[in-house]
């Protein structure tokens, strides 16, 4: 299983990006695709999961009502939208992919892909 993400770049505050991960070696029917975020000296935290069976997605607190999760147009690809990007959502954004229901930790995903950098200048 190999997850590529890509989308990130550099934006300014109150802007939008999109991300997308790029899942092979695995149908995205029977798997979770989690999006997790990690700042400098920070952990690294939930930020949005979809569980593709039935594409019910879960947002962290900190991002509801501003990231979407859903399936992208290419196949076997989620994508995380991102709008009214603020200061504090810079970070290496990481897809990661988990047989079963969404888990909040990172613990329980079994393949991550390579992070993609997202800077919101204030």
């Amino acid at each position: 299983v190999q997850l590529q993400a890509s989308g990130g770049g550099l934006v300014q505050a109150g802007g939008s990006l999109r991300l997308s991960c790029a899942v092979s070696g695995v149908t995205l029917d029977y798997v979770s695709v989690g999006w997790f975020r990690q700042a400098p000296g920070k952990e690294r935290e939930g930020v949005s999961c979809i569980e593709a069976r039935d594409d019910s997605t879960y947002y962290a607190d900190s991002v509801k009502g501003r990231f979407t999760a859903s399936r992208g147009s290419a196949r076997n690809t989620i994508d995380l939208q991102l709008n009214s990007l603020k200061a504090e959502d810079t970070a290496v954004y990481y897809c990661a992919v988990r047989r079963g229901v969404c888990a909040v930790a990172p613990g329980p995903y079994e393949y991550w892909g390579q992070g993609t950098l997202v800077t919101v200048s204030s």
